[in-house]
């Protein structure tokens, strides 16, 4: 926040209130607390301020307190990125556009909005680099002031004028004098300044009704009902129409000069048509400045799973989590091949929408309206079309052998990361991070850095730690040897056994360290060596993996998952199998490979797509879709959930009867 708000939006202030939203919306009242604002009921005196919210029904009442008390006035908006759906007017905000001059969308008197786009230098390098990044990402997650929609959905064909309509009590359009005749006015403009080109309505995303009605689409009209991207709608329009909506200033981050008839804060300043000009607004600014001050500067945003105040990088993190989450699930799903155990927690996952019916009936997977998955290991032939359901990799505190709820999960809907025999998701995804934007990168290094600083791993199990033998160590992780991404990862060596002879004889004189699996020392999985110390110089029983890592020169590995956290550590690694981390140029490869993999990325740009773009994280605390980062944060400080003392039990009958598994699905 600039220097002119710093004293508006930070200093200690007391806030009279008068709304009844304000003792029923506690995060309103956390945001306003964190900014630096005490709540009061009653009169205020001369140094209070008075609080008047959006356009409450009470909020004239405010006013005239206000006026009578000659105290001022703190005028309070939801920010420009928040909840998915405007319907959802009582879902708590991720962000506050707190001002003291005037509401932003109102033009007869300037705002603080207005104030920072008018004096603040606003070429700040650093500002305007995060403005461009943020615009470049909202742009590619589709993510808009309301984002409940699917991108997937087709756009009309490109090359139509793209008018805005919007709702009828849409407070941004009373404030610049609209009506229908004005919207009506817009239309005909559209259409005689583009003789002949298509012009498509598009109505707003809520649910009430808006200027336009069915009887204006006429002729080459058409009006659009349907809640499309409107990136993709940017995207195809060849000019674009509105009065005042905030679709207007995306089409100006997409690219767009659009024709704009009132007078929203972003007309003026040499980036739209204004047919209503504010004549005070006379500085030229380009889009990142304009974004930069409406979007990082002005807007007080909130991030609910730190209880903070933050940047809007960090609302991005988070609404990119909750937007995937809604756009995957809303249609619900059925699931095959879940073991009971798994079921809770993946409905904590993935029910959010619609609560999941777990099913492994032909007739159930097929439903005309829901989704279909299956845990991947459990995927049968005729399952071929759908999504495969896996452990991410910042899993737990715990094994998942012990029945431990995990924190990621990882969706594909083409293969699935362990089996290089046909193309994943995740493999797409580092084939696209073979180039990262700047705060790409700086998001993967700053992660990388947090999980090296606080020694999170998949499941976090810690142990012992050893003196190893001094020379040239090479650490040799064990497997489970009946696991999938054995079966389909590897051909000639795919035994522990045959991995420690393969090391010992290409490194006859170095120092063989040999890491048992977790799940096989826990009697859970099958994979043990018989007199390992016959190859190996060291057997590291009960080790913590990840300080064995750190303590090596080399991982010699089949698939597991050791040879990616060592990359991450910056330790040499070479594969015998195919793993997903292999085949990009990062790792000694001496299994086969698929050719494929063509792409180099970086470390951080394998890093990127495995950590921040494969997987689902929940937030064992809230419950909530969240980033990668809230799910170290849990991990790092142990709030995490625990699977109890039955799911341990039960963790111990299904190893010892392996045979059985009909007991415990």
């Amino acid at each position: 926040m600039p220097d002119i708000l710093q004293a508006a939006g930070r200093e200690s202030a007391r806030l009279f209130v008068y709304d009844r939203e304000f003792l029923t919306q506690p995060r309103l009242r956390r945001i306003l607390s964190l900014a630096g604002y005490k709540m009061r009921l009653g009169l205020p005196g001369s140094l209070d301020l008075v609080a008047f919210l959006g356009n409450s029904p009470t909020a004239d009442r405010g006013q005239r307190i206000a006026a009578k008390r000659g105290v001022g006035a703190l005028r309070i908006e939801n920010a420009f990125l928040g909840t998915l759906h405007p319907v959802c007017k009582s879902a708590p905000p991720v962000g506050l556009l707190l001002d003291r001059k005037a509401r932003h969308f109102d033009a007869t008197t300037p705002s603080d909005l207005e104030t920072l786009l008018v004096t603040a230098p606003l070429d700040d390098t650093a500002l305007l680099n995060r403005a461009r990044e943020a615009m470049a990402r909202m742009r590619a997650h589709h993510l808009s002031q309301y984002s409940g929609f699917d991108p997937a959905l087709p756009a009309p064909a490109p090359g139509y004028v793209l008018v805005v309509d919007q709702p009828l009590d849409d407070p941004s359009v009373t404030a610049s004098g609209g009506n229908r005749a004005a919207f009506l006015e817009m239309l005909v403009f559209a259409q005689e300044e583009h003789p002949g080109a298509r012009v498509i309505i598009t109505s707003h995303p809520d649910s009430g009704g808006g200027h336009y009605t069915a009887s204006d689409a006429t002729g080459r009209i058409d009006l659009l009902r349907d809640p499309l991207s409107p990136w993709t709608l940017l995207e195809g329009a060849i000019a674009v129409y509105t009065f005042s909506s905030h679709l207007g200033f995306e089409a100006i981050i997409a690219g767009h000069k659009p024709r704009v008839f009132g007078q929203p804060f972003y007309s003026g300043w040499g980036l739209t048509q204004d047919e209503n000009q504010v004549p005070r607004r006379e500085r030229r600014l380009t889009k990142a400045q304009l974004f930069g001050a409406a979007m990082i500067e002005y807007p007080t945003w909130y991030d609910p799973f730190q209880d903070c105040l933050c940047p809007l990088e960090t609302v991005l993190d988070n609404l990119e989590a909750r937007t995937r989450a809604w756009r995957e699930d809303r249609q619900g799903w059925v699931a095959s091949g879940m073991r009971r155990w798994k079921r809770k927690p993946l409905n904590r996952f993935f029910g959010h929408e619609q609560r999941m019916i777990f099913s492994d009936d032909t007739a159930d997977a097929n439903h005309p309206d829901r989704r279909h998955m299956v845990w991947a290991g459990q995927a049968r032939a005729d399952q071929s079309q759908a999504i495969r359901i896996e452990d991410g990799f910042i899993r737990s505190r715990g094994l998942g052998a012990e029945l431990v709820p995990p924190l990621s999960l990882v969706c594909d809907d083409l293969g699935i990361y362990y089996d290089p025999r046909q193309p994943s998701r995740l493999e797409r995804m580092i084939d696209e991070r073979a180039v990262l934007t700047g705060a790409q990168r700086l998001r993967a290094e700053r992660l990388l850095a947090r999980l090296i600083a606080t020694g999170i791993s998949k499941y976090n199990i810690g142990g012992v730690h050893s003196d190893l033998p001094q020379g040239h160590r090479i650490l040799v992780p064990g497997q489970v040897e009946d696991d999938a991404s054995i079966r389909t990862g590897t051909t000639m060596i795919n035994t522990n056994l045959d991995l420690l002879r393969a090391a010992r004889t290409a490194h006859p004189k170095a120092v063989i360290i040999y890491k048992p699996h977790p799940d096989v020392e826990a009697g859970l999985r099958i994979g043990k060596v018989e007199n390992a110390g016959s190859l190996a110089d060291f057997v590291a029983n009960h080790a913590d993996p990840v300080r064995l890592v750190e303590d090596v020169d080399e991982v010699w590995t089949m698939t597991s998952l050791l040879g990616f956290e060592a990359l991450l550590r910056g330790v040499k690694v070479t594969t015998v199998g195919a793993p997903f981390y292999a085949g990009w140029g990062l790792t000694n490869d001496r299994g086969e490979v698929p050719g494929r993999r063509r792409a180099r990325p970086d470390l951080m740009g394998l890093v990127y797509a495995t950590l921040i773009d494969y997987p689902r994280y929940c937030d064992p605390v809230t419950g909530l879709p969240c980033p990668v980062e809230v799910a170290v944060e849990r991990l790092t400080s142990g709030r995490v959930g625990h699977p109890g003392l039955a799911n341990r039990s039960l963790s111990k009958l299904q190893g010892l009867l392996s045979g059985y598994a009909h007991l415990w699905r």
